[in-house]
C-alpha cells in the first residue's frame, strides 16, 4: 500500500511539475506600481517556468518583465505595448521626483535591444515614451494566439 500511493505522489509532483511549465500568464492592461512588488512577481514566474504573454498595455514597473522572465519565455501579440518611464518618487511637497539610482536599476534590467531603443528615444525620463507594433514585433517573438487572443476580448 505505501509504494501505491508512493507512486501515486510522485506521480501528481511530476504531473504538477509538467503542467506549471506550460501555464501561462498574460499581461493585459497593466499601469504598473512598486518596483519591488514587479520584481518578486516576474522571479515567481521565472522560477515557476511560465510563459508570459503580453497583449495589451504593460508600462512603468511591469516592464521589469524583459529583465526578469527569459527572453525566450515572452511573445507579443499585435495590441502589445510597452511604456518606459524614469522611476519616481514623491518629494516631500508632493511632487514626482525622479529616484536617479532606481531608473539606472531599472534601465540596467532591460535587454540590450530595449536600452538601444530607449537611449534613441532621450533615455528615461519623466515623459512615457512607447514601444509597439513592428520595432516590438522586431525585438520578441510573437504570440500565435493573436487570433484567440482578439477573440476572447
Amino acid at each position: 500500500m505505501t509504494r501505491i500511493v508512493t507512486g501515486l505522489l510522485a506521480a501528481v509532483f511530476v504531473l504538477g511539475h509538467v503542467a506549471a511549465s506550460f501555464a501561462v500568464v498574460r499581461i493585459g492592461e497593466d499601469r504598473g506600481g512598486r518596483i519591488g512588488t514587479y520584481i518578486d512577481k516576474f522571479e515567481a514566474v521565472r522560477s515557476s517556468g511560465q510563459s508570459v504573454i503580453i497583449d495589451g498595455l504593460c508600462a512603468s514597473a511591469c516592464t521589469i518583465v524583459l529583465g526578469t522572465v527569459p527572453h525566450d519565455k515572452i511573445c507579443v501579440t499585435s495590441h502589445a505595448a510597452l511604456g518606459f518611464h524614469a522611476a519616481w518618487d514623491l518629494g516631500s511637497n508632493g511632487r514626482t521626483v525622479i529616484n536617479s539610482e532606481a531608473t539606472h536599476m531599472l534601465y540596467s534590467m532591460y535587454p540590450s535591444a530595449v536600452q538601444r531603443w530607449i537611449k534613441q528615444r532621450g533615455g528615461l525620463t519623466k515623459r512615457m515614451i512607447f514601444l509597439r507594433g513592428r520595432q516590438l514585433a522586431d525585438m520578441y517573438r510573437p504570440c500565435y494566439l493573436d487570433a484567440q487572443a482578439s477573440s476572447a476580448r
